[in-house]
């Protein structure tokens, strides 16, 4: 028996991976065995949601291009607005040093004419230039402006007041400093503007501080002319050129003027103190020979200093207007914008609240018919069918007539008409899948039945037919007739096992169990005997077991198969071997027949395998006819219960093994006394162990890759 030790131990190892291949250790290998995969969700913008996004993307997109420019055009809105505001507020400074500057040029005229009277006044104007100056302070262009013309401001004055200076040059250097200061302002530069009421008070703010000036420097020359009592050199055309240029500036103020700003400017020259001026001015354009004026500087220079200041007041007034304007512009382009923001903001909200809800309403159907439509494929169509499979004849009709689940539920009515029609479809596919399967299960019902009706019959007929034999031998003296007779029976015998292979097929119980057990010789001996080449069988060493009673007819039957498997697919020169030992360490006894012949392949042992492990009635009409040797196996395993495994190997040197594992509730203590393998047996056994250990290395690697898988 130390033989055997070494072969039991490595099919020791195979009760491992027959438990794996069983389905007790993992589900990797089972076909089916894991998660059915659930649905693969669509990338992008092949998907419904996908493509409704990108739909209403577009006009989401141009209608946030065009809310942008609206945007876009009331910040440039607000930003000239802005500007505007600024600009004004910067004028209204320059224009008030420009102011003093127009005081201190005219006194500083009058001074160097000859007017003393002038110098106490002179001081204090200068005092408020010099405080203009200061406040001008960070105003970079204006601060350009005060370095490169008002720089020699301080050496003007003391020349000035030492009487030195030329009244000419003195008043051309302040005209030239003021003009620069009126370049710099900004108002003279904002010619173009959206709202027509800002660029008209622009407009009128520029023009009266031209005629401003032209009032100013007319009191300033006529200041010193006066003093010094008639005109000399070139001052009467300059007198005549700044008296048309305040003429025109004041002619275009009024046309762009409001009807308020232009009675202001009518009441400053409306003024007694203007009217004086006016005189004034008549008397020194009488002059324009050259003769003696007798004017008194003071008064003139009073009148036109009222004047001026009115002129300041109307020119602040419109400045004020201009400032209130832009304001009020400001304020309005403040409130369009954050308008169009909201606006922009709630549309575009708006739009993508309706598509994720035109998405949802596509989707969310969608998705509940796919549910459904996974739910009927995966579990409640397959649960039908075999209920319809299994139940009565009778019943099968109360089962279609039963309550489909409608798939038109809440979700799914809450989406479109087409929706809805693809669920009644796919409702009518389940009807029509059950009524199909319906039809299937009668007519493999019938064909079973058939089936086993035939296999019945055949078998009544050879069990008569053996009886008959039976006879014959018992009454027959003659050998050779007696051999014949025996070869006869042995057909009978062959034909039985067919008729019980169609009663397996079907799935009826052959009518000839045994109820005492039986030595496992004796099961493998009665196997050998439904074979056509019982002879090539090799019955090299069973060890004893005892097979329970109800079992032994399966067991035998299912032996035949394999035995008839390889004599079938091996030389006829070449024996079919079968053994036989216990498996201590799981209680099992298995059961080895092994050819020399032409083998399998790995596929097509993978697929016996699967026939092995098979019961349903589907596989009967499934698998070739040429199969139905590895289904009536597979049937029979499968009928002998849990524990009852059938394997394939190859044979060293070529061949197929098989091995039959039965469970220990299948077997008997051992009544008789151990039978030692034969001399000649040993050599086979040994070549047997080594294929065996071969091909439980390759099933142990097999079993590994299925489950890492």
């Amino acid at each position: 028996m130390r033989v055997w030790e070494p072969l039991r131990r490595q099919f020791g190892r195979l009760s491992a991976i027959r438990k794996g291949l069983s389905g007790k250790g993992g589900s990797a290998d089972r076909p089916g065995g894991g998660t059915a995969p659930g649905r693969r969700p669509v990338p992008g913008w092949r998907s419904i949601r996908g493509r409704v996004t990108v739909v209403i993307t577009v006009p989401i997109c141009l209608l946030l291009a065009v809310a942008g420019l609206a945007v876009q055009g009331r910040a440039e809105a607000l930003g000239d607005a802005r500007t505007t505001r600024a600009e004004v507020g910067l004028s209204l400074r320059i224009q008030a040093l420009v102011h003093q500057l127009q005081r201190e040029r005219g006194l500083t005229n009058g001074l160097l004419g000859g007017e003393k009277q002038f110098r106490s006044a002179l001081s204090a104007t200068r005092t408020s230039v010099d405080t203009e100056l200061r406040g001008m302070r960070g105003d970079i262009p204006v601060e350009g402006v005060v370095q490169q013309h008002l720089g020699r401001l301080a050496g003007v004055r003391a020349a000035a007041d030492r009487g030195t200076a030329d009244r000419a040059a003195t008043l051309t250097f302040y005209t030239t400093a003021i003009d620069a200061l009126n370049a710099v302002d900004p108002v003279a530069e904002t010619t173009t503007g959206a709202d027509r009421r800002l660029r008209d008070g622009l407009a009128a703010l520029r023009e009266l501080a031209a005629a401003k000036e032209a009032v100013a420097l007319e009191r300033g020359l006529l200041n010193g002319v006066f003093a010094e009592g008639a005109f000399h050199g070139r001052e009467y055309l300059t007198f005549t050129e700044v008296r048309a240029t305040r003429v025109a500036a004041l002619a275009r103020f009024r046309q762009v003027a409001t009807a308020p700003q232009r009675a202001a400017l009518t009441h400053a020259f409306a003024t007694a103190d203007a009217q004086r001026a006016t005189a004034y001015e008549n008397q020194a354009e009488d002059a324009a020979d050259g003769s003696a004026l007798h004017a008194d500087a003071g008064t003139w220079w009073n009148a036109m200093t009222v004047l001026v200041d009115d002129l300041y007041a109307v020119q602040q007034s419109v400045g004020g207007d201009v400032q209130g304007r832009a304001d009020r512009l400001s304020h309005d382009a403040e409130l369009g914008l954050v308008a169009y923001l909201v606006a922009g903001t709630l549309i575009a909200a708006l739009l993508a609240g309706l598509a994720a809800f035109a998405s949802r309403s596509l989707t969310r159907p969608l998705g509940a018919l796919a549910e459904a439509a996974h739910e009927v494929a995966r579990n409640r169509l397959p649960q039908a069918v075999e209920r319809i499979q299994q139940s009565p004849p009778d019943q099968v009709e109360h089962l279609l007539s039963g309550d489909i689940p409608d798939h038109r539920d809440a979700q799914l009515l809450g989406g479109a008409a087409e929706i809805a029609q693809v669920a009644a479809s796919l409702r009518q596919v389940e009807h029509t899948a059950l009524h199909l399967a319906a039809q299937q299960a009668g007519l493999r019902r019938t064909t079973t039945e058939s089936l086993a009706n035939l296999g019945r019959r055949n078998q009544n007929l050879v069990r008569r037919q053996l009886g008959l034999i039976t006879r014959l031998e018992r009454q027959e003296l003659d050998p050779d007739a007696l051999a014949e007779l025996f070869e006869l029976d042995h057909l009978a015998t062959r034909m039985r096992r067919n008729a019980e292979n169609l009663l397996v097929l079907a799935g009826q119980n052959p009518p000839r169990p045994s109820a005492a057990p039986a030595d496992g010789l004796e099961v493998v001996q009665s196997a050998v005997a439904e074979v056509e080449q019982y002879r090539r069988v090799l019955i090299a060493a069973v060890e004893p077991v005892r097979v329970r009673g109800h079992a032994v007819a399966d067991i035998a039957h299912l032996l035949a198969e394999l035995i008839e498997n390889g004599l079938t697919f091996s030389p006829p020169i070449q024996p079919v071997e079968v053994h036989g030992w216990h498996d201590t360490q799981d209680d099992t006894y298995c059961f080895a027949v092994v050819d020399h012949g032409v083998g399998m392949s790995e596929a097509d042992r993978e697929r016996a395998h699967t026939r092995f492990s098979g019961s349903g009635e589907e596989a009967l009409l499934a698998a070739p006819t040429r199969f139905l040797g590895h289904l009536v196996v597979g049937r029979l395993a499968h009928r002998l219960g849990d524990g009852t495994q059938v394997h394939l190997f190859d044979t060293p040197g070529g061949g197929l093994s098989a091995l039959l594992a039965l469970p220990g509730r299948l077997l008997s203590p051992a009544e008789t006394p151990s039978t030692a393998p034969s001399a000649a047996a040993r050599p086979a056994v040994s070549s047997l162990l080594n294929g065996f250990r071969a091909g439980v290395a390759r099933a142990e690697t097999r079993t590994t890759q299925g489950v890492s898988s």
